[in-house]
């Protein structure tokens, strides 16, 4: 979209249109004509526009369809474009009284700042319908769960040059006829002016160079989160065995959210659920915004678990109680948290805007699955195969900080190797080497 900046004598203004169509008569009937002339009056008498451009002046004739059934009405919105989306709304009653008064004609008006203000309505109208949602589920849930409604409670010297392009402004031509303009046409031209800085901007380029960065960045961020959440638990849990579980575990829900929505919002199995239309992909930031939030959340809800199932095992040294114990006593906290969680992030499936359904339902599965069939089920079912096999530490890891569980899965007083206790046996410990 254009934007008003005043640079060296030039200012980019806010342009809006206006588009007269008719199926049974052409702009030289009467009718046609005056839906036109009526749509020009009522604009001008709101002291908004400027520098209109009609199709009833013949030096505009471009402005009219070759089969004369269809004509455009340019102009500009006076004033900077920062705030034309706040000034635009007489402007737009305006167009829709005109188009009132002739129903004959099919009269629809769209520019910058219109669609600047719908889309601001539009988030701020959806925003305020997912908090009056959100709000009441989240206090039965809480208390049913606590029984208790305090505690449900508590809880942004230059020239610019405009330049089409092919294609949607999406597609794959409009990537290559980008990639055209500044490897090509711009360098053979402009790039050949002694001193010039040449940038390209716009939809397209903030796109392509959006996706650039983070098809850059995005192995750094893996890395990051996954290299960090190992080492904590490494360090919480005297184990290498529980953290690298863990991390495969939470890719596991990261995976099948981001499916779901591939699914449901890229091959559209979702339109007629969720009210859209498909456009075959889903946001270019989607993927690593999922990857970092529900990493968070499945590891909080992995810790917890963890934390009761290794304060049982620490008292009778039997990983397969621990793990059925650590669980029962769980379970309640985290499906309360997990309901809450799904049913906020489904409000965000409410709204119009595509992208923010993608980011709700995408969330509210990963929670789901991840607290049922993750948490619930490959967890406890993990563990239980590995029996003390969960506790392994390395003999060259002995010096890090937490208890030394002699005889319960850690490196022993000296550091000399791992001790278990056998499934079958309680009391019976038998060393066992890290090799």
């Amino acid at each position: 979209m254009e934007r008003d900046a005043p640079v060296d004598g030039y200012r980019r203004v806010a342009h809006l249109r206006v588009l007269f169509d008719s199926r049974s008569l052409r702009l030289s009937s009467p009718a046609f004509r005056a839906a036109i002339s009526d749509v020009l009056t009522r604009i001008q008498a709101t002291g908004q526009v400027t520098q209109i451009h009609s199709p009833l002046d013949p030096r505009f004739a471009n402005l009219i369809a070759p089969d004369q059934r269809a004509a455009l009405l340019q102009f500009q919105i006076t004033g900077p474009v920062d705030t034309a989306a706040s000034r635009v709304a007489p402007v737009l009653a305006a167009v829709q009284a005109a188009a009132a008064g002739h129903p004959q004609i099919q009269i629809a008006e769209t520019g910058d700042a219109s669609i600047t203000k719908a889309v601001n309505d539009t988030v701020f109208r959806d925003l305020r319908r997912a908090e009056a949602l959100s709000f009441p589920i989240t206090l039965v849930v809480l208390l049913i769960a606590f029984g208790a409604v305090v505690a449900a409670l508590l809880p942004l010297g230059l020239a610019t040059i405009e330049v089409p392009l092919a294609g949607t402004g999406e597609d794959a031509t409009s990537v290559h006829a980008l990639a055209t303009l500044r490897e090509k046409v711009i360098p053979a031209t402009l790039g050949k002016i002694p001193g010039a800085q040449v940038a390209v901007t716009g939809e397209t380029a903030g796109t392509a160079d959006f996706n650039t960065v983070m098809g850059q960045r995005s192995a750094w961020v893996f890395t990051f989160v996954l290299v960090l959440a190992f080492v904590l638990l490494l360090v919480s849990f005297r184990s290498v065995v529980i953290p690298a579980a863990a991390v495969i575990l939470n890719l596991l829900s990261v995976g099948a959210a981001c499916g779901v929505v591939v699914a449901l919002f890229q091959w559209g199995w979702g339109q007629w659920l969720f009210r859209f239309t498909s456009v075959h992909s889903v946001a270019s930031w989607l993927p690593l915004f999922l990857f970092v939030v529900l990493f968070g959340l499945s590891m909080d809800y992995h810790v917890f678990v963890l934390s009761r199932i290794r304060e049982s095992y620490d008292r009778t040294g039997r990983t397969d109680q621990a793990v059925a114990h650590g669980i029962k006593i769980s379970a309640g906290v985290i499906t309360a948290a997990a309901i809450i969680m799904v049913f906020v992030f489904l409000t965000f499936a409410t709204m119009s805007m595509v992208q923010l359904k993608e980011m709700g339902v995408g969330l509210a599965v990963a929670v789901l699955l991840d607290a049922t069939i993750v948490r619930a089920m490959l967890l406890p079912a993990t563990m239980k195969l590995l029996g003390p096999r969960n506790w392994y530490l390395p003999r060259w890891l002995g010096w890090l900080p937490g208890k030394r569980d002699a005889g319960l899965g850690g490196v022993d007083q000296e550091g000399q190797g791992l001790l278990e206790v056998e499934p079958d046996r309680v009391g019976v410990v038998r060393q066992v080497s890290d090799r």
